[in-house]
């Protein structure tokens, strides 16, 4: 028996898949397929709570199912009790930006900005993560208090002190000495209720403050998280929020074909430098509990002009070797390259989805398994780029149609109808 979707899920999926986008929660009531490279990915995510540090890319072309399967592994890793946060790439976002366009920076604010939890996972965590860490040592502290036996600034006195303990060791961190005086600044402020102080501290933690001037008046810091050190910060959160009773943190990063776009080839050769950087940091041991997932397509990554292989100390860690070939499937390396979705899984995916939409439109479904199979026959007889996203996309207009224009059957729309094609983005 098929679990009941919430009414509120079913429009949030129903409307991203209109638009041809992914949606960012509710995808384990439509996924179907991808079980081995889900399996790989999900083994990285018992790998990061164990302790370890992972590193994949994910590639596949436009419209073939990358960025709902990179946020598949988001809803799971929330619902594990990680924390996830994502970015898109773009023009303004990559990963090292110039003295003047701090691109590397925008894309750590876009990751604060859908830092993401379980129970908040359409970003904006950071701070009800640190407001709830705060409450529970309060909580902690009070119930091993004994009735009478402590008062006043004693009781304050002890959350400090449970307070600098979870800190104390990322103070020999990279930046740790800073990180950790901003948490004690939030803790500090959410003491007293002052709501301007705990935002300047949170503006400081998500790498909003353009100079250091302007954090040094505001608290007294006199150091910002800047383009060239956010990785540095990643790490740092990572460990409190393993500190602090969650399982890991992960990021994830797509949209690789921007930095494949930029025409510039110092541009490119930074940023790819900067991935190497932190593959490097990531597989040598150095970070713990985190996860990095980035996505692209397979020209942004293989293209040896302007792709990740194009920067030879990158192509010699994640090209395949001598015997991967022959069509073998090897989802061990770090480069995962995804399938296309057979057509009996995208007649499941329509069918959940037909589904959906009745029970979201209030109607009896009519459009049968086998009009469904007709369909994407249909489709994929189209000579043209059919992607997963535009069958699914041109499947919600035949049924928008259907149900608006109950005098006309599914053959007849589907004789003039004109199927959508997918077109390589940048």
């Amino acid at each position: 028996m098929k679990k009941k979707v919430p009414k509120r899920i079913e429009n949030i999926i129903m409307n991203a898949l209109q638009a041809g986008v992914v949606p960012r929660t509710g995808l384990g009531y439509i996924a179907v397929g991808r079980e081995q490279e889900i399996a790989t990915l999900l083994k990285d995510v018992e790998m990061v709570e164990e302790g370890a540090g992972t590193f994949r890319f994910v590639t596949g072309s436009y419209g073939s199912g990358k960025t709902f399967l990179l946020q598949t592994i988001k809803e799971y890793a929330m619902n594990k009790g990680f924390v996830v946060a994502d970015a898109d790439l773009s023009p303004d976002r990559s990963l090292v930006g110039t003295v003047f366009q701090k691109r590397g920076l925008a894309t750590y604010r876009e990751l604060m900005c859908n830092l993401s939890t379980q129970t908040s996972p359409t970003g904006g965590a950071l701070g009800k993560i640190l407001d709830v860490w705060l409450n529970e040592i309060w909580v902690d502290v009070a119930k091993n208090v004994e009735v009478g036996g402590i008062q006043g600034n004693a009781l304050e006195d002890r959350v400090a002190n449970k307070i600098y303990e979870t800190i104390l060791n990322m103070q020999e961190m990279v930046h740790g000495y800073d990180f950790a005086n901003i948490l004690i600044m939030y803790w500090k402020a959410s003491r007293v209720n002052d709501a301007e102080l705990k935002s300047k501290a949170l503006r400081w933690l998500r790498g909003e403050y353009a100079t250091k001037s302007e954090a040094k008046v505001d608290l007294g810091v006199a150091t910002i998280i800047n383009d060239n050190d956010w990785y540095e910060y990643i790490k740092l959160l990572s460990e409190f929020l393993v500190k602090i009773g969650y399982k890991g943190f992960f990021i994830i990063i797509d949209e690789l074909i921007n930095i494949y776009a930029s025409t510039s080839a110092i541009t490119r050769h930074k940023n790819y430098e900067k991935i190497l950087a932190m593959y490097n940091d990531i597989m040598r041991g150095k970070a713990r509990h985190l996860g990095i997932i980035m996505g692209g397509t397979p020209q942004a990554i293989e293209d040896l002009d302007r792709g990740l292989y194009s920067y030879d100390a990158l192509k010699s860690r994640l090209e395949s070797g001598r015997f991967g070939s022959n069509g073998m499937i090897n989802l061990m390396q770090p480069v995962i390259k995804i399938s296309p979705l057979t057509k009996e899984e995208i007649v499941v995916l329509l069918e959940n989805i037909a589904e959906m939409h009745a029970d979201i439109y209030g109607y009896t479904l009519m459009i049968t398994i086998e009009d469904i199979i007709e369909f994407v026959k249909d489709a994929l007889r189209e000579k043209r780029s059919i992607t997963p996203r535009s069958i699914i996309r041109d499947f919600i207009e035949v049924l928008n149609l259907l149900y608006q224009n109950k005098n006309f059957s599914l053959k007849e729309i589907m004789e003039n109808f004109n199927y959508s094609k997918d077109v390589e983005r940048i």
